[in-house]
């Protein structure tokens, strides 16, 4: 699954290659090195397991087809093909998946929702938002760890940053990334007129040390400050949440889901560094859309979906026109049929 298609011969020798490397004795001499390898290796066995299982389950839906036909049992003719088209539907599934072929996709991904101008409309609907990711990692076995919340002064939140771990996370996050329109009647409105409100999400990868991203130290200014999260665990009494701000981008990256100011700290660099990584890719994306001369609709943090839930009910997708009218399984988490059109769009 590299450069943008499954090529079988490829990954079958590139996972050879792994599994080689996963054997040396002197593999663990690196310790970061044998954790990018092995989950390498573990995800690439995934993606060939899964072709070989398509592959034989085609085979064996195709016999059977042949032999229904020859006994004239129209049932299991008809058994058989809903089998071979539910085989299509995976493998174009499967096609989709082998999209993610970027150098950080398979990592683990930083999720940041920020609302918009518009006070507690705006804020509430930062907290759908970050219900609905939550939800959908959730549904994909997908680890969350929170890392920074910032509440409303009425209801929602002002920020919010978690960490969503699993393979492919920010594959298939990273399509998320860019600004979300809601226009509902308000809940805060007692006149109950309709409003609309936006939020951003950013997205980037967790990035580990093969990637080079260094940070001077005379670039950032750090701040701390105490805990205001929701309560509970994530509430302290002590200056250990921790605010860096990278001062020739402006980036801003802050964590307080921890009781010691160190490791927040070190979090927190790591967050930095992942926003300045991503901001290459962005760049190298850039270039090589130029060079292709390939014109697009939408940049990078420009509003990509509208959610309207009155006077009627859709949610659309601005970049690839895919739509449904279940608006309420889309804010449970349903997302997929949106990820997968934003990465077919790119193919």
């Amino acid at each position: 699954m590299y450069g943008g298609v499954f090529d079988w011969d490829a990954s079958v020798q590139k996972l050879e290659e792994l599994t080689e490397k996963a054997a040396d004795p002197a593999l663990w001499e690196d310790a970061q090195a044998a954790q990018h390898i092995l989950k390498e290796k573990t995800a690439l066995e995934s993606s060939v397991g899964k072709v070989r299982e398509l592959d034989q389950s085609a085979k064996d839906a195709v016999e059977m087809v042949a032999l229904a036909q020859a006994e004239g049992d129209e049932d299991l003719i008809q058994e058989s093909l809903a089998s071979l088209q539910n085989l299509k539907k995976q493998a174009e599934k499967l096609q989709l998946q082998s999209l993610l072929s970027g150098e950080a996709d398979l990592n683990d991904c930083f999720v940041e929702i920020h609302p918009g101008a518009g006070g507690t409309e705006s804020q509430d609907w930062a907290q759908m938002l970050y219900r609905m990711y939550t939800r959908w990692a959730e549904q994909h076995d997908y680890k969350l760890e929170y890392l920074e919340e910032s509440p409303g002064e009425e209801a929602g939140i002002k920020s919010a940053t978690f960490k969503v771990s699993g393979p492919y996370a920010y594959g298939w996050m990273k399509t998320e990334s860019g600004v979300h329109r809601l226009v509902r009647i308000s809940p805060f409105d007692s006149n109950a007129r309709r409003h609309t409100s936006f939020a951003s999400v950013w997205v980037y990868p967790v990035i580990d040390e093969s990637f080079d991203i260094v940070v001077e130290e005379k670039d950032l200014r750090i701040d701390t400050y105490r805990s205001s999260g929701a309560g509970g665990q994530h509430v302290n009494t002590t200056d250990s949440a921790v605010r860096i701000t990278h001062l020739p981008t402006k980036i801003v990256v802050q964590c307080q889901s921890n009781r010691s100011q160190h490791r927040n700290r070190a979090e927190a660099m790591a967050m930095l560094k992942a926003r300045l990584y991503e901001m290459e890719l962005q760049k190298r994306e850039a270039q090589a859309q130029d060079q292709n001369a390939q014109k697009t609709d939408i940049g990078w943090g420009s509003q990509i979906r509208s959610y309207v839930l009155h006077p009627y009910q859709m949610v659309k997708d601005l970049r690839t026109n895919v739509e449904t009218g279940n608006t309420q399984a889309v804010l449970d988490g349903d997302l997929d049929m949106f990820m997968e059109g934003a990465l077919a769009a790119k193919s």
